[in-house]
């Protein structure tokens, strides 16, 4: 999600880097670039000249203070770059924010209506379901009502969907949209529901006979908030949609599907800027809990490369237990570690998401993986394989398959995987362990470190812990779990960076690198040219 715009403002940052001074040429050669991605990312094209509009003018008027004092009274050094991209953050910001509650409510003892609309294929009645598994985790007693009766079997799966979440679904058999929605207010009310989520039917494009079963619903019920579901992966199309409803139905937001697919993003940007409604959810993935409120600021953080520290403590609380976690991490720092605690960590990402997205809410983590490198959520599931093979004894004690090397050749069968595999993982794993104990040791009691993410704080502990590794002569991904994972480049204990033990000879990585192409070495020879002549610059 949102490759194409992050890619475009990494090339005008790089555009920038060295300088001292936003100049209308520097600006003008950076904007060149954050154009392209944006319409390579189907931004309307109206939105792009506005926003592209908007940061030049700012750039241009802004003077660059090379040193600034922190609210921590430190003094840290500015380039242009950084200027100019913290102007494309306050603006990306404007453009996808939203003032007020995303919900609102109505006065105590009158249910709130929410009426759910858009096109078929949308995820409109799986959105349904996710908002008010939301809301029951907010403390609202939410109604379900099945108003979709054009889709066949939409009811149905309405119901499925409400009976996996103990959500009750309202439902009338034979009768029509608009009485099935006036009945179930006088239904709510009853049994003392709260808040009414109307799935209302869909159509494959917006056609006059859909507006106007749809207006005359809204005319019977009168809900106080009109959400529009939109596909992510719609691209342009979505906005041409949003602004089709908005204009017979007086939208009081957007929700927002399938944030994680491979969406060019586009939409996300434009639908405020053209409709006036803005993105007030976003739906994440599959599963029922992947839904929560649209965050302009860790979007456009996310865009940036600037990773989204909120969200990514969002999803930590929902899979972490907090004690549990400061237990793991004692344990951890003492050299108690044991392979089914990393086998709990490995299942605790899982849960969180693809590796990409966690990695993309990691401040500065997108700017340690280098051009051409995928991470592949696969190797997570074979490194689980491996671990299960293993008997408890073995995960409690690793040593035993290099004491008896006939385990190891069990463990290759029983999970599929080549034997120096096998090896590797547990050299790799032995490896964190001894570090970690020595952590431990070099910083005394620690209290609970963990807290809510496993094995870092806050960035400065991940800071501390990167300094230790690189002293040690491995790398640190800066994720709980990663550590001692294989296709991390962590040596085998006594071996130097870089070197493959005899015993457990290198595997598949959990990255592919691909060699870089002629025009993108001369694209970083130019960026190193413009570094040397800024720095010439700035001695004379």
């Amino acid at each position: 999600m949102f490759d194409a715009l992050t890619k475009g403002f990494k090339a005008a940052k790089n555009r920038l880097a060295g300088l001292t001074e936003l100049t209308e040429s520097t600006v003008e050669s950076a904007l060149r670039e954050v154009r392209l991605s944006l319409l390579e990312a189907d931004v309307e094209l109206g939105v792009v000249k506005v926003f592209l509009a908007r940061v030049k003018e700012k750039a241009l008027g802004e003077i660059v203070r090379v040193r600034v004092k922190g609210a921590d009274g430190a003094v840290r050094k500015v380039s242009a770059s950084d200027q100019f991209i913290k102007i494309c953050h306050d603006e990306l910001i404007a453009f996808m924010s939203a003032d007020g509650d995303p919900i609102v409510y109505n006065a105590k003892g009158t249910p709130t209506g929410i009426m759910m609309v858009g096109l078929q294929g949308s995820g409109k009645t799986t959105t349904c379901a996710k908002l008010a598994r939301y809301l029951q985790k907010e403390g609202k007693k939410p109604l379900l009502v099945a108003a979709d009766m054009q889709r066949p079997a939409a009811v149905e799966q309405l119901k499925i969907l409400g009976k996996s979440i103990e959500i009750p679904v309202f439902n009338v058999d034979g009768a029509t949209p608009l009485a099935i929605c006036e009945q179930a207010i006088a239904h709510a009310k009853q049994k003392g529901h709260d808040v009414v989520i109307f799935d209302t039917a869909g159509r494959l494009a917006i056609d006059n006979t859909l507006m106007q079963e749809l207006g005359d619903i809204k005319a019977a019920i009168a809900p106080s908030n009109i959400f529009l579901v939109v596909d992510a992966m719609m691209g342009q199309d979505a906005v041409k949609v949003s602004r089709g409803f908005h204009d017979r139905l007086t939208l009081t937001g957007v929700v927002i599907t399938k944030l994680d697919g491979d969406a060019r993003g586009g939409a996300a940007l434009s639908i405020k800027e053209v409709t006036g409604a803005p993105i007030r959810f976003a739906g994440l993935g599959e599963g029922i809990d992947k839904f929560d409120e649209f965050r302009a600021e860790g979007m456009a953080g996310r865009v940036l490369g600037m990773g989204d520290v909120v969200g990514l403590m969002k999803d930590f609380e929902q899979v972490v237990d907090e004690k549990k976690a400061t237990e793991d991490a004692m344990r951890m720092l003492e050299g108690n570690f044991t392979l089914d605690d990393f086998l709990e960590q490995i299942r605790m990402i899982q849960k969180m998401g693809s590796l990409k997205d966690l990695v993309a809410k990691i401040p500065g983590m997108g700017d340690m993986i280098p051009p051409g490198v995928t991470l592949d959520d696969r190797e997570l599931t074979r490194i689980e394989a491996m671990i299960s093979s293993f008997t408890k004894f073995e995960r409690r004690d690793p040593y035993a398959l290099v004491r008896e090397p006939n385990r190891a050749k069990r463990i290759a069968k029983g999970s599929a995987t080549p034997e120096a595999e096998v090896l590797e993982l547990v050299q790799k794993f032995v490896f964190m362990r001894q570090m970690m104990e020595g952590m431990g040791a070099s910083m005394g009691g620690l209290g609970g470190m963990m807290g809510k993410i496993p094995g870092m704080k806050n960035l400065a502990m991940a800071r501390n812990m990167q300094k230790q590794m690189a002293q040690m002569g491995g790398g640190f991904p800066g994720m709980p779990g990663f550590q001692g994972m294989p296709g991390f480049g962590f040596p085998a204990p006594g071996m130097p960076a870089g070197s493959a033990s005899p015993q457990a000879p290198q595997g598949p990585s959990i990255t592919k690198m691909k060699p870089l192409s002629v025009a993108e070495k001369n694209v970083k020879k130019a960026q190193r040219r413009r570094e040397k002549d800024a720095r010439r610059k700035g001695r004379k």
